[in-house]
C-alpha cells in the first residue's frame, strides 16, 4: 500500500506514475486464447468438449453440456429461501431502474420538408458470461440478463464454467427467466458464443465479466460479435473525512480488494489520523476474511492512501477515472457534482459500494482501467441499436440534391453525384 501527501513536492510525479500503472493481460494469455478460438472456430463442439476436459477436468458430451430445465428448477429449489428472496428483491429493483432508460423513437419533418427520425430495435441474440470457480455470482446473472430482457432481446444464452452449478446462480437464472444455459467457461465459451459450436448457436453480442482468458477472448472476437467492455480488475476510491467510522471505510475498501489480487482500493482523506485508523482497521479485518489472501495482496500491491484537502478530491478522482467512488462526507453532492469520470458514484455515509453491487438497482457492470473517461456502465443501451430514418419527396429533394452533388463532386465520387443529379434532371 502506498501513501501520498498532496502537499509533498513530489506528489505530482508520484501520483501520475500511480495513475498510469497498467494491470494488463499477460501476452502468454493472449497467445493461448488465440489458439483456443482458432480450434473452436474450426472444430466446433468437439474442441469445446476437449478444452473442458483439459482446463476444467470435466467430461461432458453434446447432451450434458446443456443445463436442462429440470436442472434449473432443482438448483433454484436448493437455494436457501432468504437468498431467493434477496434475488427476487434485487431483480425487481434492477428491472425498475432499467425500464426508466427505455428511449423513444422519434419522427419529425424539418424546415426543408425532409422527414427524419430514428427507431430503436433490440439485438436478436445475446450471450451472457457468468464466472464460476471460486465463488457464485447470482448478481452477475441479474445485472446482465435483466437489462437485456427489458430491451426485448429475443434469445439470451448463458454460459458458466462446468462443475457444480451453484444453487444461487440457478435461482437467479430462474428469476430472470433464462432458459438456455451451457456448462462451458473460459475462452472456449466465448468462442462458442461468437462462432457457434454444435447446438450452441452464435450470438450477436457477448456481455459479462470473466478472468484474463475471458477478457482476452472477448477482445479477439470483437468485430465478429459485439462486446460490452473489456473488464479489468475492480477499483474503488473512497473519499472520507474524519467523522466516519474507520471500520466502515476499511470494509468498503476491502469490498473491492477481495475480488482479485490486482484490484485497486484507494482512500482519499484530509485527516491523517483518520487515515492511520483506517489502515489499522484494514489490517485487522484482513485477518478475518475468507478472501483475505487475495485482499491482502491487492491492498499491499495496489492500495493507496492519499492525504489531500477534500476540495482536491474531485480532480484526483477524475484523473483516476475509477470504477466506483464513494463520497462518505456531509453534503456529498458538493464534491461529487464535480466528478466527470467515474463508473458509479455513491453518496453519503450510508451508501457503501456493496449496495450498488446487489440491490440499488443501478448496474454493477462498470468501466475499469480508467475506461470511465470514455464509456459507461452496462445498461439497456447495450442491448438496443438505433436506425436512422430519412424520407424526401420531390420538393425536399430539390433542396438537398444540389448540395449532395456539390459535396460528392468535391470528394471525387462521381457515382454519388450522379445518383443525385439524375433525380435533378441534371444527368
Amino acid at each position: 500500500m502506498r501513501r501520498f501527501l498532496f502537499s509533498d513536492p513530489g506528489f505530482e510525479a508520484a501520483f501520475s506514475a500511480f495513475v498510469n500503472e497498467r494491470r494488463d493481460t499477460p501476452e502468454a494469455v493472449d497467445e493461448a486464447v488465440r489458439d483456443v478460438l482458432s480450434a473452436v472456430r474450426a472444430e466446433g463442439m468437439d474442441a469445446v468438449l476437449r478444452f473442458s476436459r483439459q482446463f476444467d477436468k470435466v467430461d461432458l458430451d453434446a447432451e450434458t453440456i446443456r443445463v436442462t430445465a429440470e436442472d434449473i428448477q432443482a438448483g433454484a429449489a436448493a437455494c436457501p429461501a432468504e437468498v431467493r428472496d434477496a434475488i427476487s428483491f434485487a431483480a425487481a429493483r434492477i428491472r425498475a431502474y432499467h425500464e426508466r432508460q427505455r428511449p423513444r423513437d422519434e419522427h419529425f419533418t424539418d424546415a426543408a420538408g425532409v422527414e427524419l427520425g430514428w427507431r430503436w430495435t433490440p439485438i436478436e441474440a445475446v450471450g451472457v458470461y457468468v464466472p464460476g470457480g471460486r465463488a457464485a455470482y447470482p448478481s452477475t446473472v441479474l445485472m446482465n440478463v435483466v437489462p437485456a430482457q427489458v430491451a426485448g432481446v429475443d434469445r439470451i444464452a448463458m454460459v458458466t464454467p462446468p462443475g457444480k452449478l451453484q444453487p444461487a446462480v440457478l435461482a437467479a437464472a430462474q428469476a430472470a427467466g433464462v432458459q438456455e444455459i451451457w456448462r462451458v467457461g473460459g475462452a472456449q465459451a466465448v468462442a462458442a458464443l461468437a462462432y457457434g459450436a454444435g447446438s450452441i448457436r452464435p450470438v450477436d453480442k457477448i456481455v459479462g465479466p470473466g478472468n484474463a482468458f475471458v477478457t482476452a477472448a472477448k477482445r479477439r472476437v470483437y468485430g465478429t460479435v459485439g462486446i460490452d467492455s473489456l473488464a479489468g480488475p475492480s477499483e474503488i476510491v473512497v473519499v472520507a473525512d474524519g467523522a466516519n467510522n474507520p471500520e466502515w471505510i476499511a470494509a468498503d475498501l476491502l469490498s473491492q480488494a477481495e475480488h482479485d489480487p490486482a484490484a485497486q482500493s484507494i482512500l482519499i482523506t484530509d485527516d491523517p489520523a483518520f487515515a492511520v485508523r483506517v489502515e489499522a482497521a484494514v489490517l485487522d479485518q484482513l485477518n478475518h476474511l475468507s478472501t483475505g489472501v487475495d485482499a491482502a495482496m491487492s491492498w499491499r500491491d495496489h492500495g493507496a492512501v492519499i492525504i489531500a484537502p477534500l476540495d482536491a478530491a474531485p480532480g484526483l478522482v477524475n484523473r483516476l477515472a475509477p470504477e466506483h467512488v464513494e463520497f462518505a462526507i456531509e453534503s456529498p453532492e458538493r464534491l461529487a457534482d464535480k466528478v466527470r469520470h467515474a463508473g458509479a458514484i455513491f453518496l453519503g455515509r450510508y451508501t457503501p459500494e456493496a449496495i450498488g453491487d446487489y440491490v440499488a438497482g443501478s448496474n454493477h457492470v462498470l468501466p475499469t482501467s480508467r475506461a470511465a473517461r470514455y464509456s459507461s456502465g452496462l445498461s439497456i443501451y447495450d442491448f438496443i441499436k438505433r436506425t436512422s430514418i430519412v424520407k424526401c419527396d420531390e420538393a425536399s429533394f430539390a433542396i438537398l440534391g444540389p448540395q449532395t452533388v456539390a459535396l460528392a463532386e468535391a470528394e471525387g465520387l462521381p457515382a454519388h453525384a450522379r445518383s443525385a443529379a439524375l433525380r435533378l434532371d441534371r444527368g
